[in-house]
């Protein structure tokens, strides 16, 4: 997903999301089982006031839980045979603006390096720095990496660089790539999508030691001056962010050139997309052909809404 106009920064924005998944089958489904992250988190500066989960057919057995970093999962089996199954996500959340320090003072005015985690402040944030299986950090990625990571550059300054060669080099390109392409192909085919940006971003922090997060949800847009809102045209979103030593997350959007504000909703976050995929399940059918359909909305908060 790409901005389209910035709001005005530094108020609280409140938002309104529906997220639906269709999925259509050939032939009878008898069983489906499916779990995804589609709850928004609590955490600092964001608040998710409601969420519902709308399942048809009604699920047989349905429950939530949390995995190890805190993200809300929703577990849920069909039996009822079907051909036709609907996921709708509906949430109520408030963002609050980042406080101007995040990015102006402390860790991120300092040299970046010093946001590399030692000792036992860091030992939780350890995780993030270590490579995938199969690896992402090869010699091509390193080479690409290096120019924004210079020594004693401010942390800030190396994400805002980084932010934009990437913008700038990588073409958006919906449908070019699939959650299994691998940030070598992107290196080679300069092309891809928001998922792609923060993978490639995400194996250049790691690449030079920094603890780095995949972050899933969505990005709030406005339409262009005059015109009215689309409803259902917007996208789940990704990007990346880096931890400090002040047990802090520092979030980059590449795909928009963006460091994270009020305008950015998480559902949640990990080591990569595998870990906090929107749905992914299990079907029992003889159908030979299906089709998925997402409509994704995230609306201003009409009055009245709120704790609904």
């Amino acid at each position: 997903m790409t901005i389209t106009d910035a709001p005005t920064p530094g108020a609280t924005r409140g938002y309104e999301i529906t997220h639906r998944t269709t999925y259509r089958y050939s032939d009878d489904v008898t069983s489906s089982y499916g779990r995804g992250f589609l709850t928004p988190r609590d955490s600092t500066g964001q608040r998710c006031v409601s969420h519902q989960l709308h399942i048809d057919p009604e699920a047989a057995d349905r429950s939530t839980s949390r995995d190890v970093y805190g993200n809300v999962s929703s577990y849920f089996h069909v039996s009822e045979r079907h051909r036709t199954l609907s996921i709708t996500s509906h949430s109520v959340v408030e963002v609050d603006p980042p406080p101007a320090e995040l990015y102006g003072a402390g860790s991120a005015e300092a040299p970046w390096e010093i946001a590399r985690p030692v000792g036992p402040d860091g030992a939780l944030a350890s995780e993030f720095t270590l490579d995938l299986q199969p690896p992402e950090i090869t010699e091509e990625l390193r080479a690409y990496a290096a120019p924004s990571f210079i020594p004693g550059r401010p942390l800030i300054e190396v994400l805002a660089d980084l932010n934009s060669r990437i913008n700038t080099d990588f073409a958006y390109r919906s449908g070019s790539t699939t959650v299994s392409t691998r940030v070598a192909e992107v290196l080679v085919a300069r092309e891809g999508v928001c998922q792609d940006f923060a993978r490639l971003a995400i194996a250049c922090l790691r690449a030079n030691g920094l603890a780095a997060s995949y972050v899933s949800g969505y990005l709030a847009t406005d339409p262009p001056p005059g015109r009215e809102r689309m409803v259902g045209v917007d996208a789940t979103h990704a990007w990346a962010a880096v931890w400090t030593p002040q047990n802090q997350w520092l979030g980059l959007d590449p795909t928009n050139d963006q460091m994270v504000d009020e305008r950015y909703i998480v559902v949640g976050f990990g080591r990569d997309y595998a870990d906090v995929p929107p749905l992914r399940g299990i079907i029992y059918t003889d159908s030979t052909s299906s089709v998925i359909d997402v409509s994704v909305d995230v609306a201003p908060l009409r009055e009245g809404v709120r704790g609904a």
